[in-house]
């Protein structure tokens, strides 16, 4: 990279991080006392400005930048990613974003504890969120470390560990000062220039071929080495039966896992109804549907233009594929266009990570105070829990950095999908039962909980993630008894059978009367706060 890169991306960054830290100081003047202005921002957001934060919350830079390589490398199988992730807001949208709205306040344990005894099921449902968010968090402290300080130039462990500390830091300013008034608004931001500037690289794609698809397809399918092969299913996930069910087991992770992700369940309640909640999805959907068809032109674009070989050999898990694209539509490594271009991508992911680690952040400093430090204080006082999650984002921020030093050389690629693994192992379907069961009880959401969060990490520690092979986080040991790298195919309906065993052996009865007022709630937002 060369120097003209570095200055400029760093400009760019500044400029974002000097807006972000405005927006913080200017919302941190405001009264942010209160429980309900913490975790949900005063309810005041409109469905298109919470369409567009949630947008923010949802495109990482997994997506942005993971994604086209994925593409790029592997051409359809790569692609099945972006449908994955989209295909998942259609089971939020149908069954959960109303319903959540009106049953809770500012968590997923509010939802489940509004008909069952509330400590047991808060401490479940607050394990599980924070393990999800700190797994999340991770993955995207490591990128953010490894992205940025290649973007920068500096490959160096001091500038990687110095990068994760930045962004941790950054990220508890964020959330401590500002709440969710703060976090939405540095999350629509991102949005915005998430999507102009894919838009921008998307249509200088279409331009370098004439606005020809079909040529871009054949040029990348030439260029991969693979020939009709890059454009058919097989290349990445049909090399044998355990390849294939892996693909199965993520995939279900992927569309299962979006509806049990404390960071976007929270973002509904940030509307002040269960409409405005449905109507921020559809805002979203469009958002995200319209990113992730542009991710698969730029991931193409990246294998038509700059090739497989270059995109592996600047990084093999295709992690640079879009900046090196930007690069070439610019006109090259030497010209203003390419130092430009280069240095806008580099902005947008910087932002990227900046805004999702504060979305993460939040729902499980949220999760601390409100359900774990609440289920064992059940007098406490509004203020005091407000304190609490204040202190719960810098404790959180400090683990994140820590671990994120930890595991700076470590494929932590894995991180993400199991986040997706566990929440659809535990936080669905207790979600579910609880929203559509008239007999679930307070053992059953427990069992569930539980049920799916134990063997979602006990089977990634025994994947050859984990051990096992030269690509695992520890090579040199082997304790791998699971085949497969996403748990989700076994941990999932493991959880949804837990949750059943549990209420049907226990001794409780179900409260019927609850649950038929939670069922009107829900439906009707009759009660909802």
């Amino acid at each position: 990279m060369t120097e003209d890169h570095q200055t400029l991306a760093l400009l760019l960054f500044s400029a974002f991080v000097a807006v972000t830290l405005g927006i913080t100081t200017w919302v941190s003047r405001r009264r942010q006392g209160s429980a309900e202005e913490f975790y949900a921002g005063g309810r005041l957001f409109s469905p298109m400005e919470n369409g567009f934060a949630i947008a923010g919350d949802y495109m990482s830079a997994a997506s942005f930048l993971g994604i086209s390589g994925l593409i790029a490398l592997f051409g359809y199988d790569g692609m099945l990613y972006s449908v994955g992730f989209l295909v998942a807001w259609l089971v939020v949208l149908f069954l959960v974003a109303e319903l959540v709205r009106n049953c809770g306040r500012f968590t997923l344990a509010d939802v489940v504890a509004a008909r069952m005894r509330e400590r047991p099921v808060r401490i479940a449902a607050g394990t599980s969120s924070v393990t999800v968010s700190v797994l999340y968090l991770v993955a995207q402290m490591v990128g953010a470390g490894s992205l940025v300080a290649l973007l920068l130039g500096g490959r160096s462990e001091a500038a990687q560990a110095w990068t994760v500390v930045g962004v941790g830091a950054l990220m508890v300013v964020y959330v401590s000062l500002g709440g969710m008034r703060a976090t939405t608004w540095i999350q629509i931001v991102k949005a915005v220039l998430l999507l102009g500037g894919t838009i921008a690289l998307t249509v200088l794609v279409l331009l370098r071929f004439h606005g020809d698809f079909n040529r871009l397809l054949l040029t990348a399918a030439e260029r991969s080495g693979h020939g009709e092969a890059f454009l058919a299913p097989g290349l990445a996930y049909g090399g044998d039966w355990t390849s294939r069910f892996d693909f199965v087991s993520l995939g279900l992770a992927l569309v299962l896992g979006t509806a049990g992700l404390p960071h976007i369940l929270s973002r509904f309640y940030t509307v002040p109804t269960a409409r405005a909640a449905r109507r921020s999805v559809v805002w979203s959907i469009g958002l995200i549907g319209g990113f992730y068809l542009m991710t698969i032109v730029l991931g193409f674009g990246a294998a038509a233009v700059v090739g497989p070989e270059a995109v592996r050999g600047s990084n093999a898990a295709g992690n640079t594929a879009v900046p090196l694209l930007a690069l070439d539509l610019g006109g090259g490594a030497d010209s203003t266009g390419g130092t430009v271009l280069f240095a806008i991508v580099a902005a947008v992911a910087f932002a990227t990570i900046l805004a999702v680690v504060a979305g993460i952040t939040l729902a499980s400093s949220a999760s601390v105070a409100h359900d774990l430090y609440a289920s064992g204080r059940r007098r406490g006082k509004p203020h005091s829990e407000v304190t609490v999650a204040r202190v719960a984002a810098v404790g959180i921020g400090v683990l994140a950095i820590a671990l994120g030093l930890l595991a700076r050389d470590l494929n932590v690629a894995f991180l993400v999908g199991l986040a997706f693994a566990v929440a659809a192992s535990a936080n669905l379907p207790v979600l579910l039962y609880s929203l559509f069961w008239r007999g679930f009880t307070t053992s059953g959401a427990v069992w569930a909980v539980y049920g799916g969060l134990i063997p979602a990490v006990v089977l990634v520690l025994l994947s050859p993630v984990v051990s096992g092979s030269p690509d695992s986080l520890f090579p040199g040991v082997d304790f791998q008894l699971f085949p497969l790298q996403n748990p989700g195919l076994i941990s999932i309906p493991l959880g949804f059978l837990a949750g059943w065993l549990g209420t049907v052996t226990s001794a409780e009865a179900p409260d019927e009367a609850k649950h038929a007022e939670t069922e009107v709630r829900s439906l009707t937002g009759a009660g909802a706060v």
